[in-house]
């Protein structure tokens, strides 16, 4: 009885407890519900992205008490400020004014870092997006541009063949028009670039001559090519017997000789060595300029020396000697000394050649020579082959002591005169130009006068000073100096500094891994190339990568002149190139090259110029049988796509090594040898 008396106690106790916890429960659940639906409060708040929310895929899922509402969050903010007296409102906005959030850490390095932010050259390149840096600003247009989910369609007709007489058509060259319009010609205006206006220029394909031919190969094609591909026989007329070129049956053929140097350029160069040995083709001389080059013999064989020579000539009598140099794979142009400068930078030859040039080098005080100084680079030399240095007539007398005056006043020190050859070489520093007399002519040019603008800048009747801290004197030997990052890579106007060493490296990484994928997988080494164009060459990583990969063949690399100027550091690693406005047509003559390479070009160019007009303007410098590789954005490709199949190439896009979600594609474009 005492037993159960006891479990009947312990049963009321707990129920007791049971049912006061129950109680309590009730009574907080029922204030917590009161209070939540009250205006007093301020109510929690779900966000959502999505204006009508989704539903619930679980029933177990507790929905807010806010669910399916909405609310005016502009008067929940005011209503927590109209609860403050205006003293109080004045004391928080003075409170939240003087306390800005901190600055971010300044930047003090910039470049390839690693996880630990230190400089490495150990890394992995990616796809390289060439609009990071000129169009960093622009994306957001292009998206709103292309974007919506809108696919735009380009229909494009097939271009027709232009007539036979545009078969050797340089647009800029032979603009009869603005020629007669010209107010005087004594100076060589008329050779000197004169586009059509817009909308008149090309609008077809120019033709090949009958008979056209796959080129020879180099070497071979140093000795011979095919008389068919530039079928003009007047040189063989007028220079048969100094040797310059034959005919011989289906062929043209050039036993290596010139004016000065009937018996071959090799005698020729080895006498130049001797008398000059600290030339050292090859290692401290390795870019060269020959000026009124004929048919190029003379740079053709530098080649054997490591020598990258570029020949220039105006289309002129000798129309054809530069489209002869081209044929045989040897860098040529067409370009005068007239009133212009020329296209390339200041301090970018190591050695300027002229034999039998035909300029009259002291005419208008000199300005002529004056444009050779500006583009010999520091220490550099001049080679000069021509009658006055060896003929003892009056006029030819007076002809040299014009030209020893000049160049003592220019401060070039005549090395060596023996046979046709006299060499001067330029100063390293501006020592002796500021020790001249007052009154000396000609005169130093201004300090802000810039010596790497070229493009259409009138000569000017002043000596180029040379940088006061070296640069540009003091390159490596080649062929150091192809992956040495040069000093003038500070000179260049881009938004980096302390990084431009590491962004150098990194440019030619990019391109030597890229290259090796072409090489491996795409058989660059099959198509034989010779003569290449880089549309948009940066500091020449592509160039130097076809070197790096031994493909036999040189490389033009074009500056856009709506970028960084970036031909010092080019002709400073021991390439060529020049500047250009990719909406004007190229001086050089149809069929040129066998690769045309552009790397984020037309993503740029088609803000400013005519895709078309580009296109067109690149199959009239492709040789039939050449190829087209153009890495660019997705949002370029539909419309390259619709041109390449209206020029009649065969076109293939293909994905970058990141996969087909890149936003980076390749065009590839292959001339037909023959039109259909």
């Amino acid at each position: 009885m005492g037993l159960m008396s006891n479990v009947d106690l312990f049963k009321s106790s707990t129920l007791i407890k049971l049912s006061a916890f129950v109680f309590v429960s009730v009574v907080f659940f029922y204030l917590g519900k009161q209070w939540s639906q009250s205006d007093a409060y301020q109510q929690i708040l779900f966000f959502s992205s999505n204006q009508s929310p989704k539903p619930v895929s679980s029933s177990s899922v507790s929905l807010s008490p806010n669910f399916n509402k909405t609310f005016n969050l502009s008067s929940l903010f005011n209503h927590t400020a109209s609860t403050l007296s205006p003293p109080q409102q004045q004391q928080q906005q003075i409170v939240v004014a003087s306390t800005p959030p901190p600055p971010p850490p300044a930047v003090k390095r910039m470049g390839v870092v690693d996880e630990n932010g230190v400089m490495t050259n150990d890394f992995e390149v990616g796809d390289f997006d060439p609009e990071a840096v000129e169009n960093s600003g622009q994306q957001e247009e292009e998206a709103t541009s292309n974007g919506g989910g809108q696919t735009q369609t380009f229909k494009i007709n097939k271009f027709q063949v232009c007539p036979e007489s545009l078969r050797e058509y340089i647009p800029c060259m032979d603009n009869l028009e603005a020629i007669k319009k010209l107010n005087s010609t004594a100076k060589g205006e008329r050779f000197e670039r004169h586009c059509p206006e817009k909308d008149q220029g090309l609008s077809c394909l120019v033709p090949a001559p009958k008979g056209y031919r796959t080129p020879i190969p180099w070497p071979k094609s140093r000795d011979e090519v095919w008389f068919s591909n530039v079928p003009h026989a007047r040189l063989v007329e007028d220079k048969g017997g100094q040797n310059w070129i034959t005919v011989d049956k289906d062929k043209f053929k050039f036993p290596g000789g010139g004016t000065q140097f009937i018996h071959g350029a090799d005698k020729y160069i080895d006498q130049m060595e001797k008398m000059v040995p600290e030339i050292a083709f090859g290692h401290n001389t390795r870019v060269v300029l020959d000026v009124g080059c004929g048919v190029a013999s003379f740079g053709a064989y530098l080649f054997s020396k490591n020598v990258l020579t570029l020949s220039v000539a105006p289309k002129d009598v000798h129309e054809n000697q530069i489209q002869f140099a081209l044929e045989r794979g040897v860098p040529a142009m067409v370009s005068a000394f007239a009133t212009r400068r020329l296209l390339y930078p200041s301090q970018a030859f190591d050695l300027i050649h002229c034999s039998r040039c035909r300029v009259n080098w002291t005419r208008d005080d000199g300005i002529l020579l004056l444009e050779v100084n500006r583009l010999l680079r520091a220490g550099g030399y001049f080679a000069w082959a021509a009658q006055p240095v060896y003929k003892h007539e009056v006029v030819l007398e007076e002809q040299w002591e014009e030209m020893e005056n000049l160049t003592t006043n220019l401060c070039w020190n005549l090395v060596k005169k023996e046979g046709y050859i006299a060499v001067w070489q330029k100063p390293l520093n501006n020592s002796c130009y500021l020790s001249r007399k007052d009154g000396t002519q000609p005169p130093l040019c201004d300090q802000d006068y810039d010596p790497d603008k070229v493009w259409y800048v009138d000569l000017k009747p002043c000596i180029t000073r040379l940088p006061e801290d070296g640069y540009g004197a003091n390159v490596s030997k080649w062929p150091a100096r192809l992956q040495n990052p040069p000093d003038r890579l500070q000179s260049i106007q881009f938004d980096a500094y302390i990084s431009r060493k590491e962004l150098f490296k990194a440019e030619s990484k990019y391109w030597n891994e890229i290259i090796e994928s072409y090489v491996r997988v795409l058989k660059w080494k099959n198509f034989k190339l010779r003569n290449v164009l880089d549309m948009r060459a940066g500091f020449g990583g592509f160039a130097a990568a076809l070197i790096q990969n031994r493909l036999d063949c040189w490389v033009l690399n074009v500056v856009p002149v709506n970028g960084p100027n970036t031909l010092p550091v080019i002709y400073d690693r021991g390439l060529i190139g020049v500047m250009h406005d990719w909406c004007e047509p190229f001086d050089t003559y149809p069929r040129t090259y066998d690769l045309l390479h552009a790397a984020g070009l037309f993503s740029i160019e088609r803000k400013r110029c005519n895709i078309t007009t580009i296109m067109l303007e690149m199959d009239r410098i492709l040789r039939p049988g050449g190829h087209v590789y153009i890495r660019d954005s997705l949002a370029v490709m539909d419309e390259l796509q619709a041109i390449g199949n209206a020029l009649g190439w065969r076109v293939s896009i293909r994905d970058t090594s990141e996969g087909p979600h890149a936003s980076y594609r390749i065009f590839i474009g292959d001339k037909n040898l023959l039109r259909t």
